[in-house]
């Protein structure tokens, strides 16, 4: 779907009228929507600023030598990490003030700004100092969203720094391009190899929607076999998915008493998931005073008791696999709420809370169980909004315009990755920093 704002101001002869009548000036945002590599920022420039006190920096910048990284903070750069992690006196704040601005300003357009928090403060004033860098974060993002830049927090104590590379090649790549004034918790984990996904087993729900359709494209060109799940009426193109991929198809509606057990025994041959998106979803959006009871009892049958009734059904067979991810997809409806969603954003909250509790069950098993929540995506579902009603929903995030499916596969494959092991029980929303809910 064409932003015409987007490719107005980004047009040389265009850009000057769009400035003079004031109108919001959305930058071209830098994407990277290839395999991973494990040089992920070959040719990339990423200077790590290290506070006093601070534990996190030596591991930042070893994590990202590794991948590739130029670490000289020399001319333009890609990224900054901001080592935060030992501010944790009112004093010590001052330091982000007198060090980071110097840094964020040689930034190139589309640059990336990590901020690392102390996870594990002891004390009112420490874990006041820690929350600080998170109320940072989120106006820093907002600043950087104007040349289409973004910024992150990360907490974490010392134990999680093993589990520190995998979020280090996110949230400061090009990957991360609509990701921005978020925080995230890194849990203590082992550290994992970059690239674990070949030959893995996946499964995504929803396969032939906007989203679905790149996110199994995605996982497939990270080396997974995905088996595209989708209702009955979409085989044809279900079944093309699956062999322009080489995965498989199994058309099935999600709804059906033994939808889980037909997805269990798809996956069987190939000794079970290890990737498992939950990413069906339906709306009938009307006000709560004229929302019929099937409207309600059909949206919450598809996005949030199918979810239920699958993983129970995979769980009594055992086909989650050791060190499984899953993934559902929230929104930030379930955040934010949306007039005439009350529906919709009861069953997205339900599965932000649900990701968070199953995390738990889970953990000894060492699987991961997560939640993302997209803002607005372009996709044919957004595209049949009126166009006022799509111009202030493009508009109200930092970046000033909607993301793209490919921004949502991506951090649904960040997620699925061996690496990204230390998050789980969290939600990660792909909304460009939506005013709303942000």
């Amino acid at each position: 779907m064409t932003d015409r704002l987007l490719d107005l101001a980004n047009t040389p002869w265009a850009a000057p009228i769009v400035r003079a009548l004031r109108l919001p000036r959305p930058r071209v945002l830098a994407r990277r929507t290839a395999p991973r590599s494990p040089q992920e920022f070959a040719g990339r420039e990423v200077q790590v600023l290290e506070g006093l006190g601070g534990f996190a920096a030596a591991s930042c910048s070893e994590g990202l030598a590794s991948q590739g990284a130029g670490l000289s903070g020399k001319g333009s750069l890609h990224a900054v990490v901001v080592d935060a992690t030992g501010c944790t006196t009112a004093d010590s704040l001052a330091w982000l003030h007198a060090q980071v601005p110097s840094a964020v300003g040689r930034l190139a357009d589309s640059g990336r700004v990590l901020l690392l928090a102390n996870g594990d403060a002891q004390g009112p004033e420490a874990a006041a100092c820690a929350r600080a860098i998170e109320g940072f974060t989120r106006s820093l993002a907002k600043e950087a969203g104007r040349r289409g830049g973004t910024a992150n927090c990360i907490y974490l104590a010392p134990s999680a720094l093993p589990a520190l590379a995998g979020p280090l090649g996110f949230f400061c790549s090009d990957r991360s391009a609509y990701v921005s004034g978020q925080a995230l918790r890194l849990r203590e984990a082992q550290a994992a190899p970059a690239l674990a996904l070949q030959g893995r087993t996946a499964v995504v729900t929803g396969a032939t929607g906007g989203i679905g359709i790149v996110t199994a494209e995605r996982l497939a060109a990270d080396g997974m076999f995905v088996v595209c799940v989708d209702v009955p009426a979409t085989a044809a193109a279900l079944d093309a998915l699956a062999r322009r991929i080489g995965g498989s198809a199994l058309p099935l509606d999600i709804t059906a008493s033994d939808a889980g057990r037909q997805i269990a025994e798809a996956v069987s041959p190939r000794g079970g998931v290890d990737v498992l998106v939950h990413n069906a979803g339906i709306t009938r959006d009307r006000t709560l005073a004229r929302m019929t009871r099937a409207e309600w009892d059909s949206v919450l049958a598809v996005n949030f008791r199918a979810v239920l009734a699958i993983d129970r059904a995979l769980d009594e067979a055992n086909a989650l696999r050791p060190d499984a991810r899953e993934i559902c997809l929230a929104s930030i409806s379930g955040i934010a709420g949306n007039a005439g969603q009350t529906n919709y954003a009861a069953s997205k909250a339900a599965l932000i809370g649900y990701a968070e509790e199953r995390a738990r069950e889970l953990a000894d098993r060492g699987i991961t169980v997560n939640a993302v929540a997209p803002g607005f995506i372009e996709t044919a579902m957004t595209d049949r909004i009126p166009f006022m009603v799509r111009e202030v929903g493009r508009r109200l995030n930092a970046l000033m315009q909607g993301g793209q499916p490919a921004d949502v596969a991506e951090a649904i494959a960040f997620l699925a990755r061996a690496d990204a092991q230390g998050i789980s029980g969290q939600t990660l929303r792909v909304c460009g920093q939506s005013f709303l809910g942000a």
